[in-house]
């Protein structure tokens, strides 16, 4: 009887300890679950703690800046600084980020319930250093396709073995700064190179010399005696259709990705159309108006909030981003009337020297894939009119239409800066960044420099620029740092 008691007794607390278990087990499930759904939601933003109280369906600022470290205010109130993230009531803000030394980046943002708006804010110094370049003189100034390299001509050099043709590559590293341009060519004075023409190859290993008298097709790589190349003019436009059908193919592929109701703008009403580095954006001039429709692409989360434009009007310049379906209204032509009329006159002035008809003269980007809506690609060997040519019917046209495809430098107008995210232009005197939606235009540079010749590094550090501190000195090229 005593045992059975004793039995019983155990048991009893067997199923006491078994029940604690499974009620601590169940409850700390419980509470988990409910601390993770919670801690979700408030990731979210859909819920958040206010001097107010609890606030629901919250949005968030991500306010990230480059340099970092700089104030963030928020309706003029200081909130915090860069990098962090700020959890607001869904509306629009007026958001600024100040960094001592630095131009201030202001806009207005509008912050959705339960998504997340970055504000990637570029800074830029208001005192940039400027640093020489050349030393020289330089004469024409050619980028390469890519971006990487620029070619020149000097013969203002204190030894005739040192003029010539030089390439600059641009690249950020210590060494390359230090070793400077790269003498590629010699100097015939016969051939008066200084009034010379210069055609990129697309992929920039190679460049094609256009001289009165001789043509030649020099690497990019290596100096050579000009004297022992040999005069290619006989093969120019086989070379020259060769490069053509590359750039045709390439833009083919990148302009593909494109709507197709972008595409039917660009291309008949549209000029000066420029794919961003990354070949997510174009940048063009309308020619006529236009309208693009709502919603061509399914819609993404946390798009760029900033008003856009879809009524096109002759004359504007706009950005087209085909991942968020957004076309921004950037700038018109006509807030930029000296930068077109000093490159019509000079346009005007070469014509008259080489005895050309200013008409047949292109001061425009042409696109070369004209056959999107095919499926397949036309070819040069199944017409030499399959698709649009950049080859004219004299040197200068021809070179100038290569040049123009390659970047928007001698066009005198808006051209993209390497991070895609912006545009640099010259107005008023001034050169200006701002950001791919119209945004936070800003002045980095107001010395003295000539307005036909402002280009970016390739990492966006620097900008080069070419100018002459002195009226007894020759132009040269000019580094402006921008970190």
């Amino acid at each position: 009887m005593e045992k059975n008691k004793k039995k019983k007794s155990l048991l009893d607390r067997v199923l006491d300890i078994l029940g604690s278990r499974i009620i601590y087990t169940s409850v700390s499930i419980i509470v988990i679950t409910l601390g993770s759904y919670f801690a979700i939601q408030y990731a979210r933003g859909s819920w958040r703690m206010t001097n107010k109280g609890i606030v629901a369906n919250t949005g968030l600022l991500n306010v990230n800046s480059f340099p970092a470290g700089a104030q963030v205010f928020i309706e003029d109130k200081l909130v915090t600084a860069t990098d962090d993230t700020v959890y607001l009531e869904p509306d629009t803000y007026q958001v600024q980020i100040v960094k001592e030394g630095y131009s201030p980046w202001n806009k207005k943002l509008v912050i959705q319930k339960e998504l997340v708006t970055q504000t990637n804010a570029l800074l830029f110094p208001i005192a940039p250093s400027i640093t020489p370049l050349t030393f020289t003189g330089i004469g024409n100034i050619y980028p390469s396709a890519d971006g990487q390299k620029i070619l020149f001509f000097t013969n203002q050099a204190s030894s005739k073995l040192k003029n010539g043709f030089y390439v600059l590559d641009l690249n950020s590293n210590f060494l390359s700064m230090q070793s400077g341009p790269k003498q590629i060519t010699d100097d015939i004075e016969d051939l008066n190179l200084i009034t010379a023409q210069i055609i990129w190859s697309p992929d920039s290993t190679e460049f094609i010399i256009l001289s009165d008298k001789k043509e030649f097709l020099i690497t990019a790589d290596k100096k050579v005696s000009l004297a022992e190349q040999k005069d290619i003019s006989f093969q120019k436009k086989e070379i020259l259709a060769q490069w053509e059908e590359d750039i045709y193919l390439r833009e083919r592929q990148s302009l593909s990705k494109f709507p197709k109701e972008i595409l039917d703008i660009v291309k008949n009403s549209a000029k000066n159309v420029y794919l961003s580095p990354d070949k997510k954006r174009l940048l063009y001039t309308a020619t006529a108006s236009s309208f693009l429709a709502e919603n061509i692409v399914p819609p993404v989360p946390a798009t760029n909030t900033q008003p856009e434009s879809r009524k096109i009007e002759p004359g504007a310049i706009y950005v087209y981003d085909r991942e968020e379906d957004k076309n921004f209204r950037v700038a018109t032509t006509s807030a930029l009337p000296d930068l077109l009329k000093e490159t019509e006159e000079q346009t005007a002035s070469i014509a008259a020297a080489k005895k050309i008809e200013v008409a047949k003269i292109s001061t425009e980007k042409i696109i070369l894939a004209d056959d999107l809506e095919q499926a397949v690609a036309k070819s040069l060997e199944a017409s030499p009119t399959a698709f649009n040519r950049l080859q004219k019917p004299d040197n200068f046209s021809t070179a100038m239409t290569f040049s123009n495809y390659y970047t928007a430098v001698r066009l005198n107008t808006i051209q993209w800066f390497p991070d895609s995210k912006h545009l640099l232009f010259v107005e008023n005197g001034k050169i200006k960044i701002m950001e791919y939606d119209g945004q936070n235009n800003t002045t980095v540079y107001s010395g003295p420099f000539s307005s036909n010749f402002v280009y970016p590094w390739p990492d966006g550090s620097k900008l080069i620029i070419k100018t002459s501190f002195s009226p007894d000195s020759p132009d040269n090229l000019y580094i402006i740092d921008l970190k």
